[in-house]
């Protein structure tokens, strides 16, 4: 077929009733997948946004280290089942240290240092901080591709760092407390999770990902929930098993499997962009479900950020 014919062949062509004027109608639009990718991507933003009210929901009725590897073996269950039900193939051994990244960063990390966090910290604080989290995972993608982020770039993301150093320093009374501490920490290490995970959901499908992430902890959170849960008084409260089963399956598992497959979809940079609402959405949710009361620093912080973080990504483009 010539290049002329193949050009048109896609193009379908519908005759009006008179027969004299054709109408020509496009093709269909590629655009369809990367609103696909936008919706799943959104999807895990808005799971991810309740994380922190609903740990705090988990705290009422588990300890600390129960809640944090009650929810990983939940998730690992879940996703194990599903591995299993569609006998997926073991990923290739070259896949696994970027799966070991990821479990580290998203399925034991993030968790362990928030919930941390939440101990002393309000879901309202934290989730001002971990605002930072679009800018760090689109600064280890820079670094993952050997890209060279542009001066503005950059300096919108030290203003952004400013302003949230600054709201924290404010709130613990000019010094940073012990939670913020984890709460940088859960940054990088989150970071490092996303970025690897967004880079592997390009070679297998995004569920597969954090899935095989989740089994890989197994070895060590089945025996860490077994001992947690033999130390630590539970108390089946209505919050406190509704928060354990959000972060297991919502967060840990569902929320990360949209998440993958939009990224995959749209890319890391796009994907971030969206993930610019999640500190907004989460002071909504700490307000509804928790009864926080906010302070004016708070939302003016996160408004900030999100200018600062949008600043970048358009640098990035």
């Amino acid at each position: 077929m010539r290049a002329q014919d193949s050009a048109t062949a896609d193009t379908s062509i519908a005759v009006g009733d008179s027969g004299t004027a054709p109408l020509i109608t496009a093709p269909p639009s590629a655009s369809s997948p990367r609103r696909v990718g936008t919706l799943q991507a959104a999807l895990g933003v808005v799971a991810f946004s309740l994380t922190f009210p609903a740990t705090a929901w988990g705290l009422e009725g588990f300890g600390l280290w129960s809640l944090v590897g009650v929810r990983s073996v939940l998730a690992a269950v879940i996703a194990g089942g599903c591995l299993l039900a569609l006998r997926v193939p073991v990923p290739a051994r070259r896949h696994w240290a970027g799966l070991a990244v990821v479990a580290a960063g998203v399925v034991l990390g993030f968790p362990l240092l928030t919930t941390l966090a939440l101990q002393t910290s309000t879901t309202a604080h934290a989730a001002v901080v971990v605002g930072l989290l679009p800018l760090t995972t689109a600064l280890f993608s820079a670094l993952r591709v050997g890209a060279r982020p542009s001066r503005t770039f950059w300096i919108a993301a030290l203003a952004g760092a400013a302003a949230v150093i600054a709201f924290t320093v404010q709130q613990s009374g000019g010094a940073l407390t012990g939670a913020d501490a984890y709460l940088f920490g859960a940054l990088l290490i989150c970071a490092a999770g996303y970025t690897e995970g967004g880079r592997l959901a390009r070679i297998m499908p995004g569920w597969q990902v954090i899935g095989w992430a989740l089994v890989l902890c197994l070895p060590l959170t089945a025996p860490g929930a077994l001992l947690a849960l033999s130390y630590e008084p539970v108390r089946l409260t209505v919050h406190g098993v509704a928060g354990l089963l959000w972060v297991a399956a919502g967060s840990q598992f569902l929320g990360l499997v949209v998440w993958y497959r939009g990224m995959a979809a749209i890319g890391i940079p796009k994907a971030s962009q969206l993930q610019l609402a999640q500190p907004l959405l989460t002071l909504v949710w700490s307000v509804l479900l928790l009864g926080e009361h906010l302070t004016p620093a708070a939302p003016l912080t996160a408004a900030a950020v999100l200018v600062c973080i949008a600043v970048t990504q358009r640098a990035r483009g």
